[in-house]
């Protein structure tokens, strides 16, 4: 069997990446430049919303020391430190640190975009990681992307080399084959370019489309192999990427290899599998999390529903493309359809000519059915009781010189997170169990309940505080006065260190 190592270090090689990445960090702003030092913090008077779902405790003190948090309860029964710095709290909302389980934050597809950028792409990472942080998101999960300098931009902010979020990546989608294939875009592997192959290469790491071609044994020895690399989690195509046709990308028994060697190293197993069949494979093979699982190609079955639900399934939702201003856009045009069918068209079509199936899916595309869908499945798996939490897919996409119009905000890094978590209140939930979502749950999908995830004596000090209620409106999830990460106060105005495919002003353009 090939093995994986052979097919690592693509495109220049390390020297370029790890070249790349040290003399970014060297010309940014050190972690002391950037956060506040002082070592133990009381956040006294405001209201404490602990991410646990109970009702918030008014004028409570939150106490930090180094980077845990030490105590949280009501002010009258904690005691602050002597030394402490007290941030005033009165009028304020605490929250723990926001969790995004779904972003892609470095370079992967986008041909003009990768010939130009990839010498930049561990610098494209971090610009994007500030983002998220700059809107309050603590933690994030990468799910897809360039490995290497996800992890480079990973490992420099948990030594403190940089500021940015938590971070945890999955580098591919393992058994896809990188931007260039038919399985990831529906793009045949002949004639492609060497930068092309290479590319493809760099992405996957060895763990491409072979993958689907493996026997169990083999199998065991590739995903150990993968993880020897450094992901913090492994997500597998149980579909390829498309929502039509969909293919299912592996066998039952292969989906459960590849779930029991991943959880034998204490790591989340998670899926993206896009058809009600192969979304039922993926549940049975025991994983762990559902990336965007309201995306199917049909209404999702109850009894799958209930399955998901039953087994404590986290459920990644893409809310900020089914709510919303894209919501609002498919309703208006969907009604004004109606009020203006196209008469002029049907007149033209020679008589007794039946629609070919390919003529009637092009019409329910236009139509919307896939967003209807998707809307439909997502309120299902909320009031079925699943463990819901966001999965934005934020990426980087084109380059701004390459696009013709700007970026859609909803999607933007930052910006597209607390649009996701807006949006759970569109799709159902309230208030409290959107910030629940984005914080409990959220570390739930990260496997770190015991760490992070809600304000609690012993777990990492990620500390949000909002200048207005989001239990009155969810919106104010947008009045963002302060993050404290790890402990410290981050210096939001200075995110991020780099400009260079976002731009100054709102802070979400691209």
């Amino acid at each position: 069997m090939t093995t994986i190592r052979s097919h690592t270090r693509s495109i220049r090689g390390d020297a370029m990446l790890l070249g790349a990445v040290a003399g970014f960090l060297l010309s940014a702003p050190g972690p002391a430049a950037a956060q506040d030092p002082v070592s133990t913090l009381a956040i006294v008077g405001g209201t404490i919303i602990d991410g646990n779902g109970g009702p918030p405790i008014v004028n409570g003190t939150v106490v930090i020391e180094g980077n845990r948090i030490t105590s949280v309860g009501p002010g009258a029964s904690v005691e602050v430190p002597e030394g402490a710095r007290v941030i005033d709290g009165a009028g304020k909302f605490v929250t723990p640190g926001f969790i995004d389980s779904n972003v892609h934050l470095s370079l992967y597809s986008g041909h003009e975009t990768l010939v130009r950028y990839e010498d930049r792409n561990a610098n494209l990472t971090l610009e994007a990681a500030q983002m998220q942080l700059k809107h309050g998101f603590t933690t994030v999960r990468d799910s897809y992307g360039s490995l290497l300098p996800l992890m480079e931009i990973r490992d420099a902010i948990a030594r403190g080399d940089t500021v940015g979020p938590r971070m945890l990546v999955a580098g591919n989608i393992v058994g896809w084959g990188g931007p260039y294939t038919i399985s990831f875009s529906l793009i045949r592997q002949q004639g492609l370019t060497l930068f092309q192959e290479q590319f493809n290469d760099f992405i996957t790491q060895g763990s491409g489309e072979e993958w689907m071609e493996m026997e169990p044994e083999d199998l065991r020895v590739a995903v150990n192999e993968y993880l020897d690399l450094g992901p913090d989690f492994i997500k597998y195509g149980g579909t390829g990427h498309f929502s039509n046709p969909v293919m299912i990308g592996f066998s039952p028994e292969a989906q459960r290899v590849m779930v029991e060697e991943t959880h034998k190293r204490g790591l989340i197993a998670e899926t993206h599998s896009t058809s009600p069949q192969g979304l039922w494979m993926s549940v049975r093979a025991g994983l762990d999390l559902i990336q965007h699982p309201e995306v199917l190609t049909e209404e999702t079955p109850d009894a799958l529903v209930k399955e998901i639900a039953d087994r404590g399934i986290v459920c990644a939702m893409l809310s900020n493309t089914i709510t919303g201003k894209p919501w609002q856009e498919h309703v208006e045009a969907r009604e004004k359809a109606v009020a203006e069918p196209d008469e002029e068209a049907g007149s033209r079509r020679r008589d007794g000519l039946a629609k070919t199936s390919a003529e009637l899916r092009a019409e329910r595309r236009a139509a919307g059915e896939s967003m209807e869908i998707r809307r439909t499945n997502a309120e299902k798996l909320i009031a079925g009781g699943c463990v819901t939490t966001i999965g934005t897919d934020n990426y980087l996409g084109a380059a701004p010189e390459f696009r013709r119009e700007k970026k859609l905000e909803n999607q933007s890094f930052g910006i597209g997170s607390v649009i996701a978590t807006e949006g759970l209140v569109e799709l159902g939930m309230t208030p409290m169990e959107a910030i629940v979502a984005v914080t409990r749950n959220g570390a739930i999908a990260s496997g770190m309940l015991d760490e992070l995830g809600t304000l609690e004596a012993g777990k990492y000090a990620d500390v949000l505080l909002l200048d207005a209620d989001p239990l009155e409106d969810i919106g104010n999830i947008r009045a963002l006065g302060m993050v404290i990460r790890d402990g410290r106060v981050v210096d939001l105005d200075a995110l991020p260190y780099e400009r260079i495919f976002s731009t100054p002003g709102k802070g979400h353009a691209w």
